[in-house]
């Protein structure tokens, strides 16, 4: 009888996920080596959504190329455009009114806000927790109302550009933001009470996923993804790019062992610390009459230069249609966008167009980490893992 038995010999094999896997989050196609259900090699294949974002925006006027921002990390709209026209304005030495600022660091938090509401809850929904996503997405709806009046658009908003700011708040608008962040503040709470200590939520994150230190930094992770594995590293505080984040005290939450659970607790207490933020900058908005925008008519179009003669009329359009130069120079640019450093490297060469514009988006440093991250862990962790990366692929292929 024993010498009937044949032993066969057992090898790892290969599958896809994705690229149209409803928990890839994006067009991600991955090449899984697996032993059983054990992830032995995670290899990730992008590109599937390229545009040529940066090659594009070599033949595009200064002001022109700003909507491209908008549709990058197409959650984090108004963090983009921030980036790019921090840089501009980096390269021409302009600084804007007190009241740009304010406008621009709301309108920053509420990004954050409709960034961790999606990736908090869409990570839930795959882990298999539906009813925090219906919650969330009703409190979306109304941060992309407020989108929507002061730019006309609910995603793609063209709203912060270099200079300013294209239209200021009425105290209406600063009234309604002020009762929305009191409603997504009791939302949290629902949340919290249905996720924070849920059996299986927390089977399904902790020691899942774990992150070093020291791994986080080697492989370039910024945002949650770092402070997730105890770095303390925010620029809002370690590189303040608007002085309004200097006056502010505001806590920046970190983990403990990394995993999936600690950056899961960092992003519900960063909605908290946003609201925190954006109230501060409600209660001290200036009331006097700031421009909302540079009034500069060598570099910048204004509404108003189209009263004035037939002459203002001739430069607007010209503005507009040719833009302006900026002098032979580079410059390095970065904020804390809701995924972590969002950077552009600019380089100019006195002409109306960049000569070379990179890109610096986190998630593709993040999405570099998956194959160690998912190592020994099974297929349905690896969800959990996109899940809390948070990769949106808008940035990541460009």
């Amino acid at each position: 009888m024993n010498s009937l038995i044949k032993f066969k010999e057992l090898r790892n094999f290969l599958l896809n996920f994705g690229p149209q896997h409803p928990a890839a989050h994006g067009v991600l196609r991955l090449i899984l080596e697996l032993d059983g259900e054990i992830i032995t090699r995670a290899d990730p294949h992008i590109g599937l959504l390229h545009r040529g974002t940066e090659k594009l925006l070599e033949y595009k006027t200064y002001l022109q190329g700003l909507p491209y921002f908008d549709r990058l990390d197409y959650v984090s709209m108004m963090a983009q455009e921030l980036t790019y026209s921090l840089t501009i304005e980096n390269l021409l030495g302009i600084k804007i009114s007190k009241k740009a600022n304010n406008i621009r660091v709301i309108f920053l938090e509420i990004t954050r806000i409709l960034n961790h509401l999606l990736a908090l809850t869409t990570h839930a929904l795959d882990v298999g927790a539906m009813t925090p996503f219906l919650w969330a997405f009703e409190r979306r709806e109304k941060l992309m109302e407020l989108y929507e009046r002061v730019s006309g658009a609910r995603l793609h908003a063209n709203f912060i550009r270099p200079g300013g700011v294209t239209y200021d708040l009425s105290n209406e608008i600063l009234t309604d933001i002020w009762i929305i962040l009191e409603d997504i503040l009791h939302n949290i709470e629902q949340l919290e009470i249905v996720l924070h200590s849920n059996r299986i939520w927390k089977q399904r994150l902790i020691n899942i996923g774990i992150v070093t230190s020291s791994m986080a930094l080697n492989y370039g992770f910024s945002g949650v993804m770092l402070r997730g594995s105890g770095y303390n590293w925010d620029l809002r505080k370690n590189n303040p790019f608007n002085n309004i984040y200097a006056e502010l005290d505001f806590k920046i939450p970190t983990g403990n062992i990394g995993d999936c659970y600690d950056r899961f607790l960092i992003r519900v207490e960063e909605i908290k610390q946003s609201i925190k933020i954006i109230n501060y900058c409600l209660n001290n908005f200036p009331s006097e009459k700031l421009h909302y925008l540079i009034d500069n008519k060598t570099i910048f179009p204004s509404r108003h230069m189209i009263k004035e003669s037939m002459e203002s009329l001739i430069h607007h359009f010209k503005l507009f249609t040719e833009g302006f130069n900026i002098p032979d120079s580079e410059t390095y640019l970065a904020i804390e966008a809701p995924k972590g450093e969002f950077g552009v490297y600019l380089v100019t060469n006195n002409t109306n167009k960049p000569y070379r514009c990179r890109i610096r988006a986190p998630g593709f440093f993040h999405l570099q980490g998956l194959d160690h991250m998912s190592n020994q862990h099974m297929i349905a962790d690896l969800v959990t893992i996109i899940g809390t990366q948070d990769i949106v692929f808008g940035e990541i292929d460009r």
